[in-house]
């Protein structure tokens, strides 16, 4: 079917309009999502995801494009999809970040009356007093949770001068929150 009959379909509301995209479109636009994530199944999701796309885009729109309408549309939800990803992926960073803070934080058992903020003031005058460089690379592991090797690349440090700087100021760190009269 060509794709000015398809468009009319979509126009029509007519589920055939999904059947004869996917006939016509399904290999090229699950080339492009398997492209970008390199997983059958999450490619497979976003094509699926793709024909609900164009479903809710026509009507209004009518492409004049129909093949670069829809490739477009699995393009950006497979990027989507891999910023989504990369954030999952992102989280097992995060825990291991606040895994290292936690050894220096205090718990609420032994600092009951400490509330959050207290604690944010004591670490911001801490790190005021730290060379910049310590500063932005604890800052971009324990705020942005970024990990070690981004930190050094960003640096142009080497990973175990990052981890280093992180482990000393961790220290540092937990000997200030000590002298300020924070439990730990």
């Amino acid at each position: 079917m060509d794709d000015v009959r398809i468009i009319e379909l979509y126009f029509a509301r007519n589920e055939q309009a999904i059947r004869e995209t996917a006939a016509k479109y399904g290999k090229i636009c699950l080339k492009i999502a398997h492209n970008i994530l390199h997983s059958r199944e999450d490619s497979e999701e976003c094509v699926n995801d793709t024909y609900l796309g164009v479903w809710r885009a026509i009507p209004p729109a009518r492409p004049g494009n129909f093949k670069a309408f829809i490739c477009r549309i699995t393009r950006n939800l497979s990027l989507k999809r891999l910023e989504f990803l990369k954030r999952e992926k992102r989280s097992a960073d995060v825990l291991v970040s606040i895994e290292e803070l936690s050894e220096v934080l205090p718990d609420e058992r032994y600092a009951p009356g400490m509330q959050d903020e207290e604690i944010g003031e004591h670490i911001s005058r801490f790190l005021r007093e730290q060379k910049e460089d310590v500063r932005k690379v604890f800052i971009r592991r324990y705020f942005y949770f970024d990990t070690v090797e981004e930190i050094a690349g960003r640096f142009s440090f080497s990973e175990a001068k990052v981890k280093n700087m992180l482990f000393r100021t961790r220290n540092k760190l937990r000997e200030y929150l000590t002298r300020e009269g924070v439990e730990l």
